[in-house]
C-alpha cells in the first residue's frame, strides 16, 4: 500500500520532517512542507502504527493541498488504525464516488469491511482491487480474499482463489497451508490429496506440498502413504521440523515406536524442546513397556506445559500398569481437570475404576465418555462387556437405549448379536449377524473376538465363511 519511505527523500530529510512535525505537535509553528514530503511523513507514521499523528498530518495535507485526494485517503487509513471504522468508511465512500478507480481505494475499503466483520463486502472490494492492482501485489491479495471467504464458511470458493494464487506464484507457501485448512474444514481429504498431487506433478520439489499431502493422508488414517509423503518432504528439506514431528505421529499410529521416537527427537534437535513431542516420546516408551523412560519424558513435558492433559494421563496410565491403580486415578483425574470434555480420558478413568471394582464410578465414566463421543467403538465395547458380566439382560437394555439415541456407532449391532446369543435368542442373533455381514463383513466378524465361544457355533462359522 505504501512505498518504502519514498525513494525521493533521504532518510535525513524524513528525520528532519519528523522532528519539525513533532515540535509542531508541542506548539511550535510548522514550516512549509511540500505535498510529497508530507505524504512521506504520513506514510512513515502509518507504517509504524502512529495513527493519531498520521491523522493530524493528513488533516494538514487536506487543508493545504485539497486538490490532492491522497491526504483524504491517508486520513481514512489512519482513522481505520484508530478503530474509527465507520468514520473512515464514510470518507472512503466519498472518495469512491469522486475519484477514479484505484487499487488503493478498493483495498482500503476492503480492509475496512474486513475489520467491520462484513466479509461479503470485503470480498467484493478485494475482487475489485484484484482487477486493477499491479501484478506484484496479487500474492497478498489472493490470501486476503481467501481469508474473507473462509470467514463466511465459503471454503470451496476460498480453495478456488488459493489455487489461482498458486498458478500465479507456485512458491506461495501461505496458499498451500490455507488450502489444507479449507479442505480440513470441509472434511474432503480425498480432494486435498488430488489437489496436492496435481501441484506436486508440476512442482515436485515443493517440500511444503509433500508435507501437506502427508497431512491429508494422515487425516484419512492412511499412515503408510502419509509416511511416504513426509519422507519426500524431508528428503527435499532435511531441516523441516514439522515434517519430522508428523512423521513421528504417523509411526506412533502404526505402532512403530522406535521410529516414532527417532523422529520426535530429530524434530526437537531442529526446533528445540517441545512439550507435545516429549509427551509423544513418553507414549512411545510406554507402549514399549519402558515405564521409567516414559515417566521421565512425561515429566519433562509437564515441566514445559504443566496443564498438558496428555502427559498427566500418561503418568496415570503408567501408575495403573504398575499395579498402583488408585494412584493412577488421581493423575487421570488431574488430566480431566485440564480437559473436562475429553471422551478418551473418561474412558481410561472408567477402566481404572472397573479394575478396582468400583463399578458405579466405572459406569458413570463410561457414560460420560460416550456422551462426548458416541462413535467410540472401544468404549462402547468395554462398557457393554462390563455390564454383561454383571447382568446380560441389563446390558441388553442399556445397549438398546444407547442405540435408540445414537445410530452412528458401528459396533453396536455386533454387540447386540452377542447379547442376544448370550440371552438364548439364538435365531434373532443369527438373523442380526446376517444383517451385520451385509453391512460390514470385517466388523461383523469381530463378534468372534467379542465372544470366542461363538467359534464353536457352526452356524455362525458357516455364515462368516460364505
Amino acid at each position: 500500500m505504501f512505498d518504502d519511505e519514498d525513494d525521493d527523500f533521504s532518510e535525513s530529510s524524513l528525520n528532519e520532517d519528523i522532528e519539525q512535525f513533532e515540535a509542531h505537535l508541542k506548539g511550535q509553528t510548522l514550516k512549509f512542507m511540500d505535498s510529497d514530503r508530507l505524504e512521506a511523513l504520513i506514510d512513515h507514521y502509518i507504517i509504524n502504527g502512529q495513527y493519531s499523528k498520521a491523522r493530524t498530518a493528513s488533516e494538514i495535507g487536506i487543508y493545504h493541498f485539497n486538490y490532492n485526494s491522497v491526504f483524504l485517503l491517508r486520513k481514512a487509513q489512519a482513522m481505520s488504525g484508530m478503530g474509527l471504522l465507520n468514520d473512515a468508511l464514510e470518507i472512503m465512500n466519498h472518495l469512491e464516488k469522486t475519484e477514479s478507480s484505484s487499487a488503493e481505494i478498493f483495498l482500503t475499503k476492503a480492509a475496512l469491511f474486513s475489520q467491520l466483520r462484513d466479509s461479503r463486502n470485503a470480498i467484493k472490494y478485494f475482487r475489485l482491487a484484484m482487477d486493477v492492482c499491479e501484478p506484484e501485489d496479487r500474492d497478498e491479495l489472493y490470501l486476503d480474499l481467501a481469508m474473507e471467504h473462509q470467514n463466511v464458511s465459503q471454503f470451496k470458493e476460498a480453495v478456488d482463489v488459493l489455487k489461482e494464487a498458486l498458478k500465479y506464484n507456485n512458491q506461495n507457501e501461505g496458499a498451500l497451508y490455507e488450502i489444507a485448512y479449507c479442505y480440513d474444514q470441509m472434511g474432503d481429504y480425498d480432494q486435498a490429496i488430488k489437489c496436492y498431487s496435481d501441484f506436486i506433478d508440476e512442482n515436485p520439489y515443493s517440500f511444503t506440498a509433500w508435507y501437506n499431502l502427508g497431512n491429508a493422508y494422515s487425516k484419512l488414517e492412511n499412515f503408510e502413504k502419509a509416511i511416504w509423503a513426509y519422507d519426500y518432504s524431508i528428503l527435499i528439506n532435511t531441516d523441516f521440523g514439522p515434517a519430522h514431528f508428523n512423521l513421528g505421529n504417523a509411526y506412533l499410529s502404526m505402532e512403530k515406536y522406535i521410529k516414532a521416537i527417532e523422529h520426535f527427537h530429530e524434530c526437537m534437535r531442529l526446533d528445540g524442546d517441545d512439550a507435545m513431542a516429549l509427551c509423544y516420546i513418553g507414549e512411545a516408551h510406554e507402549q514399549l513397556n519402558e515405564f521409567e523412560l516414559a515417566s521421565h519424558f512425561y515429566k519433562r513435558s509437564l515441566e514445559m506445559a504443566p496443564m498438558l492433559p496428555e502427559a498427566w494421563l500418561g503418568l496415570g496410565i503408567i501408575e495403573d500398569m504398575k499395579g498402583r491403580t488408585r494412584e493412577g486415578i488421581v493423575l487421570i483425574q488431574k488430566a480431566l481437570d485440564f480437559d473436562p470434555e475429553n471422551a478418551g480420558i473418561y474412558h481410561v478413568l472408567a477402566g481404572a475404576y472397573e479394575k478396582i471394582e468400583q463399578r458405579e464410578l466405572a459406569i458413570e465414566n463410561y457414560e460420560k465418555s460416550l456422551s462426548f463421543d458416541p462413535t467410540d467403538e472401544d468404549c462402547l465395547s468395554d462398557y457393554i462387556e462390563m455390564l454383561t458380566e454383571i447382568s446380560p439382560l441389563d446390558a441388553f437394555h442399556k445397549l438398546q437405549e444407547f442405540s435408540a439415541e445414537n445410530d452412528s456407532n458401528p459396533i453396536a449391532k455386533v454387540l447386540e448379536v452377542n447379547l442376544r446369543w448370550v440371552l438364548g435368542q439364538r435365531e434373532n442373533a443369527i438373523q442380526l449377524f446376517i444383517d451385520c455381514l451385509s453391512e460390514d463383513e470385517k466388523k461383523a466378524k469381530s463378534i468372534f473376538e467379542i465372544n470366542p465361544n461363538l467359534l464353536d457355533d457352526q452356524d455362525f462359522l458357516n455364515l462368516s465363511q460364505d
